[in-house]
């Protein structure tokens, strides 16, 4: 739970952070090379709430055009490559320094207060080893979270391999769909002058499409605790008395 409390503060903190992401998009337009797109991807997967969206599409819609030094398939490809290095980093400093400021609070008197102990934090971090890999994989595609999911991994010392394959692999449908989007826009909007506009049009679908995803996440989760609930009453009402 504290894992969990952990977290939504850090989420909401995220979401509250604002700047100004036209500034944003024209000093990149001016700058983008595979470096600099690994690098913000990089920064976008740490604890920084750098938007991909405004990153990933305007690098492919760049890709596509006559005389272009980038490759559409190597905008994405190098994209996935930074979020990855953002994520190993978060990963990192979440298990060096979060960890064992977790487990102090556990076993301290307030953290006693909050019923947890060092016992209870082992158990939530041996769930997260069973089933922490469908959560970073869905992670990496929810706004919000993309850029946190790598921090519980860190602290319940979440195999790294396992914890590679399905940030890449995570990481990699997202940027398929953010060059996917790109590509469109190629096609609808022949003008860049219009693209940031555009962007920020289609990324508000976007930002729907993954808080309707996290919806149903939670409404599942709620579902099949509610099943589970049942069927152990059910199991206690037809068990025969000793």
């Amino acid at each position: 739970m504290l894992l969990v409390a952990l977290v939504g503060v850090i989420v909401y903190a995220a979401m509250h952070y604002s700047f100004n992401a036209q500034d944003l998009y024209n000093w990149y337009k001016e700058h983008m090379t595979y470096v600099v797109i690994a690098s913000l991807m990089a920064i976008e997967s740490s604890i920084v709430p750098l938007p991909s969206e405004v990153v990933v599409p305007p690098a492919a819609y760049f890709s596509l055009q006559q005389n272009s030094q980038l490759e559409i398939f190597m905008v994405m490809l190098t994209a996935t490559a930074g979020a990855y290095v953002g994520s190993i980093i978060n990963y990192t400093l979440s298990m060096i320094i979060g960890r064992p400021l977790i487990y102090a609070f556990a076993d301290s008197k307030v953290g006693h207060l909050f019923m947890l102990n060092s016992e209870k934090l082992k158990r939530a971090e041996d769930y997260f080893q069973r089933k922490g890999s469908i959560a970073i994989f869905l992670g990496r595609l929810l706004p919000a979270i993309r850029h946190l999911i790598s921090i519980p991994a860190g602290m319940s010392k979440m195999n790294f391999g396992k914890f590679s394959l399905f940030t890449i692999l995570g990481a990699a449908v997202w940027n398929f769909v953010l060059g996917s989007l790109g590509y469109l826009l190629y096609l609808a909007v022949p003008d860049d002058s219009q693209l940031f506009a555009a962007l920020e049009h289609y990324n508000t679908y976007l930002k729907i499409a993954g808080y309707g995803l996290i919806l149903l996440i939670v409404v599942y989760f709620v579902v099949k605790h509610y099943k589970k609930k049942r069927s152990k009453q059910a199991a206690a009402i037809v068990q025969p008395d000793n």
